[in-house]
């Protein structure tokens, strides 16, 4: 009897397995193809792409649309600016967090949930654009690039993650035997918190950095002088323009519509690849860190 419910238990695991194994499969093509199609058509005849011929590899390789695009300065220079960007944002972005969230993760910290419901509070109210562009405008911001980086300094959900973590994965017996040793706050911060929190700040990094790489609707708001859009709003001007010259166009308007079409691939590609290769850097604490920070606490 008893080995028959072993069997049948180990039958069960056997066909749960399976499931999993085949739902992991579906949603791994479901999310692998659009990337490889994308490329593929990057690459393809943009003729063959329109008629849907190009499924998976690309067919009649050819450049020109890459060529085009990074024959472009501005393409180079909104590089530039959103590296820029990304790095100083994302380093403002990392000390301002850390060092709201740490006070705010200490239990002797008088009036800590006031202080919390205060800040949980801006997550769901806000003053709205107008009043955000008058504010801006108001500090000397506009048209540089602290408009896309110091109003959003603090991301509240971060706060609250890292907040979170630093009370779950750090006892508090620690931080008091660190006081009794003489340990300062600032001391106990740098020399004991931040090296335990690797996890969380890989995960902190990811969040900002990706944030910054994608926005482009604040460069859009504040920033005039062309010599400043980021990366995305530059990408969204080369594919506007081509548009418009494929439309405009009564020469060779066929070759300008698919050309606009390959354009428009490769554009997904240059703004998508940076994200992609800093992904693997933090994978390693990315879901450790997410799991603890949201979930415990």
């Amino acid at each position: 009897m008893r080995e028959h419910t072993l069997k049948k238990g180990h039958s069960d695991e056997k066909v749960f397995d399976a499931i999993v194994n085949t739902l992991a499969a579906l949603v791994l093509v479901a999310v692998l193809y659009p990337l490889l199609f994308i490329v593929s058509a990057s690459f393809s005849d943009p003729a063959l792409v329109l008629n849907g011929e190009v499924l998976l590899l690309p067919k009649q390789v050819t450049l020109e649309a890459y060529k085009n695009v990074f024959e472009n300065e501005q393409i180079w220079n909104g590089y530039l600016n959103s590296i820029i960007y990304t790095a100083v944002g994302t380093a403002i972005n990392l000390i301002m967090t850390t060092l709201a969230a740490y006070p705010l993760s200490r239990p002797d910290l008088p009036g800590r949930g006031g202080i919390m419901f205060f800040v949980t509070l801006t997550m769901f109210f806000s003053g709205g654009l107008i009043p955000s562009y008058l504010l801006v405008k108001s500090l000397g911001m506009v048209n540089t690039m602290w408009a896309l980086i110091i109003p959003g300094a603090i991301a509240t959900y971060n706060l609250i993650v890292m907040r979170t973590y630093f009370q779950s994965s750090i006892p508090w017996e620690l931080q008091e035997a660190a006081h009794m040793d003489g340990c300062s706050n600032w001391k106990l911060l740098t020399h004991v918190i931040l090296p335990l929190s690797k996890p969380i700040l890989a995960v902190m990094v990811l969040f900002y950095a990706v944030g910054h790489w994608n926005s482009y609707f604040n460069a859009l708001i504040y920033i005039r002088n062309k010599e400043l859009y980021p990366l995305q709003l530059v990408l969204r001007e080369v594919l506007m323009v081509s548009q418009a010259d494929a439309v405009d166009s009564n020469v060779g308007l066929e070759s300008k519509v698919l050309l606009a079409e390959s354009i428009k691939y490769v554009v997904i590609i240059i703004s998508s690849l940076p994200v992609l290769l800093m992904y693997p850097f933090v994978q390693r604490h990315f879901v450790k860190g997410v799991m603890i920070g949201s979930l415990k606490g």
